[in-house]
């Protein structure tokens, strides 16, 4: 459990909405978007969309990376501080491919059509250079970023409750998928 981020004080509530309000879908239709949808929210809303299109990628990458398939509309939301409109801090981070049997795709809104075998063309070639715009040496940054956090994790998968099944699990999803990003 972690600390409310919609309000600051014990009163003052923050403007708080997920992506479904922000595309009029509902807790049946959170599944029926893409991450360009998501994308063009950030667009039309967000005070310095760039900004908020980097921390999405981030977000993106981690998600994928860890096994996190169940990022739909209602895990994403924007969030009014002081006037300026942005991607709230993130929840609802946890690997669900290895907690649960029989899932058939990869992630719960396709990039570019496609749910499952996700590859370094379809997150960084066309979602972040392409439709994101984000540029070359940024997205390199990113990268930079999430592999220096890589050693932590395997040191936090480590150390978890998890049974030792479930920790080799982990291991080899998170490897196969940082294989098929990043090479």
């Amino acid at each position: 459990m972690g600390r409310r981020f919609d309000r600051k004080g014990h009163n003052n509530k923050l403007a708080l909405e997920d992506f479904a309000q922000l595309s009029n879908a509902t807790r049946n239709t959170k599944y029926n978007s893409s991450m360009e949808q998501i994308v063009s929210i950030i667009d039309e809303f967000c005070t310095f969309p760039i900004l908020e299109k980097i921390k999405l990628f981030r977000r993106i990458l981690f998600n994928f990376l860890i096994g996190n398939e169940d990022m739909h509309l209602k895990n994403f939301s924007l969030i009014t501080r002081n006037r300026k409109v942005e991607l709230s801090p993130a929840y609802d981070l946890l690997n669900t491919t290895i907690a649960l049997p029989n899932l058939i795709e990869e992630i719960a809104l396709p990039i570019g059509g496609k749910k499952n075998k996700i590859n370094h063309h379809d997150v960084i070639d066309y979602l972040g250079k392409e439709r994101m715009k984000i540029p070359s040496k940024k997205i390199e940054e990113e990268i930079e970023r999430i592999f220096s956090c890589y050693l932590e994790w395997e040191k936090l998968i480590e150390i978890s409750f998890l049974s030792e099944t479930m920790k080799e699990k982990y291991n080899i999803l998170v490897q196969d998928r940082k294989k098929r990003i990043f090479g």
